[in-house]
């Protein structure tokens, strides 16, 4: 049930489905652009999913997810005030990208500037076909604040970020899916069933080990390749040893959990 707390009149709507918080931006009259206040809703959203959920859904109400930075706000901010408001983003964003459970983006519609940073910050991208996705910081006269040129020039290259800067260039799902900056391409109005599913799938794995990947993955990457091949010991030793772990690989060997099967075979 949708907590009322997180109700209609809510900037960010908040619902608990079993084990999977569902996070939704709800500002559809202005295709959920991201104000302050927004941003500080989606803070206080996602620590209460990473208390009480073991894995969340970031979605938008109505027919767009994001269409970025609410530009109207931006533009009256003195440069110090416009410098805190993008580093506050950055750490409500990183709260999901290397909070302690996954996240999964529901994408239709606008996912644009901000909106996009939003989503790259995400473990899991699922776009309906509805989806867009452009970065128009070229055009405005702006940059990407939101942690874009992290994120998304990792997901999709630093090259392929700036034409879509420089140009304006407006990407669907499928051509994103192909540049990698999107998981799962969905029938319309599929996204978010889509995004709840992989979510459901997500929060049945050991806690400690989602927690390795969302948080190991991006800090070995950083890293060269000896430091992070030892970093992956320690890591895999650690998860090993968890009560989680052991009870999953007796349950394997006594043939009391699945194996793994080629797709398309039950």
């Amino acid at each position: 049930m949708q907590d009322s707390a997180g109700g209609a009149d809510s900037l960010v709507t908040y619902e608990l489905r079993g084990d999977v918080a569902l996070i939704g931006l709800n500002r559809p009259q202005k295709r959920n652009a991201i104000s302050d206040r927004v941003v500080e809703a989606i803070h206080d959203a996602v620590l209460r999913a990473s208390s009480e959920a073991k894995a969340a859904v970031i979605h938008g109400h109505g027919p767009h997810f994001c269409a970025g930075l609410d530009l109207s706000e931006h533009s009256q901010k003195p440069l110090f005030e416009a410098v805190k408001g993008s580093r506050r983003w950055h750490a409500v964003f990183d709260a999901i990208e290397r909070g302690t459970i996954p996240f999964v983006s529901a994408l239709t519609g606008a996912t644009v500037g901000g909106g996009f940073e939003l989503a790259a910050s995400t473990h899991i991208r699922v776009a309906d076909k509805t989806a867009f996705f452009a970065l128009p910081e070229g055009q405005r006269g702006i940059f990407v604040g939101g942690g874009g040129s992290v994120r998304i020039a990792r997901l999709i290259g630093p090259a392929r970020m700036g034409d879509m800067m420089l140009t304006g260039r407006v990407l669907s799902a499928e051509a994103m899916e192909h540049w990698g900056g999107v998981t799962y391409v969905t029938d319309e109005g599929g996204a978010l069933d889509r995004a709840v599913e992989v979510a459901t799938q997500m929060a049945t794995n050991a806690e400690f080990t989602n927690y390795a990947i969302i948080n190991a993955l991006p800090r070995i990457a950083d890293m060269s390749s000896d430091n992070g091949l030892f970093a992956e010991s320690m890591v895999a030793s650690l998860a090993t040893m968890t009560d989680d772990a052991q009870d999953r690989l007796r349950a394997f060997l006594e043939k009391r959990a699945a194996k793994v099967k080629a797709p398309g075979h039950d």
